[in-house]
């Protein structure tokens, strides 16, 4: 997959997350969001008001921190896919 095409499915995927009305389970929503992170090189802390959101936050971060922005991506496309596919 070129990364032209890489970024606009990962595009896709992520106007479907934004679009989702409903709640996301927990786990899912941190797995999107750490993989999201680290797709887009967004290193910035967690920034809840909760501390124990953001330790949750941080802990997500760190177990993508050894891959790469590209591999970031393809999992965040294949994480939505499956979500949206056993969903409907």
């Amino acid at each position: 997959m070129s990364n032209e095409n890489l970024d606009i499915q990962f595009q896709d995927a992520v106007n479907r997350v934004n679009a989702h009305t409903e709640p996301f389970p927990a786990d899912t929503l941190l797995k999107l969001y750490a993989y999201y992170k680290k797709a887009s090189n967004d290193y910035g802390r967690p920034k809840s008001k909760e501390a124990l959101i953001n330790a949750f936050k941080t802990n997500a971060l760190f177990q993508v921190e050894n891959i790469s922005e590209d591999e970031a991506k393809r999992i965040y496309i294949d994480l939505v896919n499956n979500y949206f596919l056993y969903r409907e």
